[in-house]
């Protein structure tokens, strides 16, 4: 969110989900029943990532949702090397460069076209509404290509107009 801004609690969910998936995988230390970490934690398996879970007593209703967790089949974490062991084997099939590597000149030409015209991005924008549509829809009845359309999509989301559900469904706010 821009500088200034009152948080609140429904842009949590927008974050998490971005920090879930910037990560190879979420930890959730401590979670209730209903709590904004079993959010994060559904956007990490619906992203493809690891979903790690500190268990806690079942007394304790801080603890019911990593608990819960733990029963659908999340790493239970009592140490650093319960994530070490699942994550190193991901990193090691994965080439993880340490920065972004340098563009090719031929990649910067190809960045360039991702830029919507405005008519482009008016028409993407005219195909959605409060009914969640799927991209790959957007892509085809916008004759854009994915690149375009993904760069509308972040726009509106960064704009807070934007709501994603379950799969590629997106509609507006």
């Amino acid at each position: 969110m821009p500088l200034g801004w009152e948080p609140r609690g429904r842009d949590f969910p927008r974050r998490n989900r971005l920090i879930s998936g910037l990560s190879l995988g979420v930890v959730i230390v401590e979670a209730a029943k209903r709590s904004g970490s079993l959010i994060t934690a559904r956007f990490a398996l619906e992203q493809d990532r690891e979903v790690f879970a500190v268990p806690g007593s079942p007394l304790d209703p801080r603890a019911e949702g990593t608990n819960g967790l733990i029963k659908q089949g999340a790493t239970p974490v009592t140490e650093t090397g319960d994530i070490v062991a699942v994550l190193r084997p991901i990193m090691e099939q994965k080439e993880m460069p340490a920065r972004e590597p340098e563009l090719e000149p031929s990649d910067a030409a190809a960045g360039e076209e991702a830029e919507p015209a405005p008519d482009e991005r008016a028409r993407i924008v005219s195909l959605l509404g409060p009914s969640p549509v799927q991209i790959d829809d957007l892509v085809r009845l916008s004759n854009s290509s994915p690149a375009v359309v993904r760069m509308v999509l972040l726009e509106l989301e960064i704009a807070g107009r934007l709501e994603r559900h379950g799969g590629t469904l997106v509609s507006l706010v």
